[in-house]
């Protein structure tokens, strides 16, 4: 399947992969406050740089597995409010999810019912038995949505490159 292709429609939102045409939604989430604080400051502040970590992150994700982060919008008009996706940590052997709401979109469901597609589409048509998510301690908001998408605590574990640990959270997909 091509990212021109991939679409994941929910109730009141749409999902797709994401393109270069979307660095400017990618700058908004790298750079929002909430972010930065409990996932961390990638440093990126230029559509160019936008542009190169796209490719070197998210478009490596889609050709070596098929999925990676899916930009979500509003299905009425398409207003984009954020991303939610699968990725691929090196050292660790699953995917996990990961979902980041811009701040106007905050409190209306929005990061449960895309994540909910999300884990779908993970077991009904990748297959996947397993998915994981690392959550910083202090982010209370991401702990909950994920208790409520059904992953449950398992360890702190610290991802490549970073200097704190995070929770490991994780959900068995039943077939």
């Amino acid at each position: 399947m091509s990212g021109a292709d991939f679409k994941l429609p929910t109730p009141r939102l749409s999902l797709r992969w994401i393109t270069l045409a979307d660095a400017e939604l990618m700058l908004a989430v790298w750079n929002d406050p909430t972010f930065i604080e409990y996932v961390g400051d990638r440093g990126l502040r230029s559509v160019e740089q936008a542009h190169e970590a796209l490719r070197q992150g998210a478009f490596k994700l889609y050709e070596q597995y098929g999925y990676g982060p899916y930009r979500v919008a509003l299905a009425a008009d398409d207003t984009e409010i954020g991303i939610c996706g699968l990725f691929r940590r090196e050292g660790f052997d699953e995917p996990d999810i990961g979902y980041s709401i811009l701040p106007a979109y905050c409190g209306r469901g929005y990061a449960f019912e895309a994540a909910s597609a999300v884990l779908e589409y993970a077991r009904a048509t990748l297959g996947l038995t397993r998915v994981t998510a690392f959550i910083a301690p202090a982010n209370a908001p991401s702990i909950g949505l994920a208790g409520k998408l059904g992953l449950r605590y398992e360890r702190m574990a610290r991802l490549p490159a970073e200097d704190a640990d995070v929770g490991l959270y994780s959900v068995a997909l039943q077939s």
